[in-house]
């Protein structure tokens, strides 16, 4: 078994030794290590400005002078966020009513509502036509 996973490691077949790449790359490279670097410029979501008024009428309710404009942005990220999820799970949602499972040999129907509610229709009018036959009845015989 060791053999095989030896055959399949690439690093190992190139002659790379991982142990002292990463060594290597800590070493060289550690001041970079664990900062994040952006591509493009951080834009909030939100207008700024309006947000951050709301933000201290809030704040100030609960006796808090200043916020910084960073709570903005991490507010208007965390929105963006979560709309994004929202339209996610919405568009899942969609595709998942779009389907037809009618056609599928994997899925059988166990109830039919529309036919259900088609027969008690049929027992309701013949229920109606019986009690009106029985009056029509009543009526005749009452006026013979």
């Amino acid at each position: 078994y060791r053999d095989d996973d030896d055959i399949n490691d690439v690093a190992s077949m190139a002659g790379v030794n991982l142990n002292e790449e990463s060594a290597r790359i800590m070493a060289t490279n550690s001041d970079l290590v664990g900062t994040q670097i952006q591509s493009c410029k951080d834009e909030p979501f939100l207008a700024a400005i309006p947000l951050h008024k709301r933000i201290l009428e809030m704040a100030k309710k609960l006796g808090i002078t200043d916020v910084p404009a960073e709570v903005v942005t991490f507010i208007s990220h965390a929105t963006q966020n979560r709309l994004r999820t929202v339209i996610e799970k919405v568009t899942v949602i969609t595709q998942h009513r779009m389907e037809s499972y009618k056609d599928d040999e994997w899925y059988e129907q166990a109830t039919d509502v529309r036919s259900q509610l088609k027969f008690f229709e049929q027992l309701e009018r013949l229920e109606k036509q019986r009690k009106d036959e029985q009056e029509r009845e009543i009526l005749l015989k009452a006026a013979k």
